[in-house]
């Protein structure tokens, strides 16, 4: 099974194939969401440590390695790679939006300065590559993304990063709904269990999205 058969949900069982995926490297962007610190800290609970150790798992072993050698890929070819971050301007994090500020797992008090807010070391940018700060779940509300992809003519946007069924998904419909071709690497990408991750991309795939795998998105490029 390849991309244009994999993920499709029940409003695109018996859909024609979609046509193959052209993404001249001028006018394509590498965005990478949210692959912060604080996601990779274990909890001190050691219930709550175990809970998670699927997905840490997951992020160690494949979607960092991934992203990784996506980002390397595209630095060669220049593909433009930019970063977007969970992180508030204020200290006390008045100017998130409030999503990050109801109670639960949302609840997310990131300072822009502090160790916990910035890129894991492993995926670090380079150079002069774009770094968005967003208070929002997608990318695109919650900075001036949109500008930025229409100044530099980018028109296909590749997709890694966290969580698949909350910041991913929504920057995926955003930008869909703003007309930009969206690709959706499923191995560069994770949710807090296969569960959601898999549900997620069934919902997202061929309407908002195309889902791919890292070693198909390669012979995209042109």
């Amino acid at each position: 099974m390849n991309w244009k058969t994999a993920y499709r949900s029940f409003y695109y069982q018996n859909a024609e194939e979609p046509e193959d995926i052209q993404l001249p490297t001028t006018a394509t962007a590498l965005l990478i969401i949210d692959i912060q610190n604080t996601y990779l800290q274990p909890s001190t609970d050691p219930q709550e440590a175990a809970r998670w150790q699927p997905f840490y798992q997951r992020m160690q072993q494949q979607v960092i390695p991934n992203t990784a050698k996506l980002i390397a890929d595209a630095r060669e070819r220049g593909v433009e790679v930019i970063y977007a971050r969970i992180a508030c301007h204020k200290q006390n994090g008045r100017d998130r939006s409030l999503s990050q500020k109801k109670p639960g797992f949302n609840y997310l008090l990131l300072p822009k300065n502090e160790y916990d807010s910035q890129i894991v070391t492993q995926l670090q940018p380079q150079g002069n590559e774009i770094v968005l700060t967003k208070t929002t779940d997608s990318a695109l509300t919650g900075t001036n993304l949109r500008l930025i992809l229409t100044n530099m003519g980018i028109k296909n946007v590749v997709l890694a990063g966290i969580f698949t069924d909350q910041c991913i998904s929504s920057t995926v419909r955003s930008l869909a709904d703003e007309s930009f071709n969206v690709v959706l690497v499923e191995d560069c990408c994770a949710a807090a269990t296969d569960t959601l991750h898999h549900n997620e991309l069934l919902s997202i795939n061929m309407i908002y999205c195309h889902v791919v795998q890292s070693e198909e998105l390669l012979s995209f490029y042109c």
